[in-house]
């Protein structure tokens, strides 16, 4: 649904797809580790836990990006501040999942979410190369959402084929398949890449802050999740720990 409206702004904005098969390569990977594994494992993750427990947990991309950043580039290295902000920020995280660490069973969909936020950071850290390649972000976005739906499409049809029949005969299935096509990804890709060349994947990451919010009072309100006093206290340190490790861009 996001690649057909995407091709859609495209066509509109008489943008060309790149035919070279590198940045096609580089496209496909971007698919993989910002769509097709962290979709995957949240979804999944959710179908166990809260969606303000898996928002508190997405919220610490940050974390994750400062580490990948440090191996991987070569202006982004680890501080003292950064460190020690790390360092506060998982503390935060294992406050956040709490006495279930000694159940697998309750555990497993929580790391999978985890995991789903550490594909997120390489994700940000990998994308910084489009604006250099010169492709538009419209573009890169586009690229990037075929690839995953070339990815996952065949893997759907083949575990999951009723989907089909149910999205094309259910009113709610289908409204909920064209918001999250249109808004979450056509949209919020183009965003996405637009603000990654101006502002740094550290930076862009950052919006992680307001997701555990929204969910939490969007949970509670339509789904009837309760908000742990443990999770808020967790999330505030998580919070905390990634204010330390950005303090300069935190400063007025």
């Amino acid at each position: 649904m996001g690649s057909v409206f995407l091709l859609f702004f495209v066509h509109v904005k008489k943008k060309k797809l790149p035919r070279s098969i590198g940045i096609w390569s580089q496209l496909i990977f971007m698919g993989l580790v910002n769509n097709v594994i962290p979709f995957s494992l949240i979804v999944w993750g959710q179908t166990s836990i809260a969606s303000g427990l898996a928002s508190i947990l997405n919220a610490t991309t940050p974390l994750f990006t400062i580490l990948i950043a440090h191996l991987f580039t070569p202006d982004e290295k680890i501080t003292i501040h950064k460190a020690i902000g790390l360092i506060v920020g998982f503390i935060g995280v294992f406050l956040v999942i709490g006495p279930t660490v000694l159940s697998i069973a309750d555990i497993a969909p929580q790391l999978a979410v985890l995991t789903a936020t550490c594909s997120y950071a390489v994700a940000g850290v990998f994308g910084r190369r489009f604006h250099t390649l010169g492709l538009d972000p419209l573009v890169t976005a586009t690229g990037q959402v075929i690839s995953s739906t070339a990815i996952l499409l065949p893997i759907t049809l083949l575990t999951n084929y009723s989907f089909l029949r149910q999205a094309t005969t259910s009113l709610p299935v289908l409204g909920s398949l064209i918001g999250l096509g249109l808004f979450s990804t056509a949209i919020a890709y183009t965003i996405y890449f637009l603000l990654l060349s101006r502002v740094g994947a550290t930076n862009l990451l950052l919006v992680t802050f307001l997701i555990p919010i929204t969910a939490m009072v969007l949970g509670a309100a339509f789904f009837n999740e309760r908000i742990v006093t443990r999770q808020v206290i967790g999330m505030l340190i998580v919070f905390t720990g990634i204010i330390a490790s950005n303090r300069r861009r935190f400063r007025l």
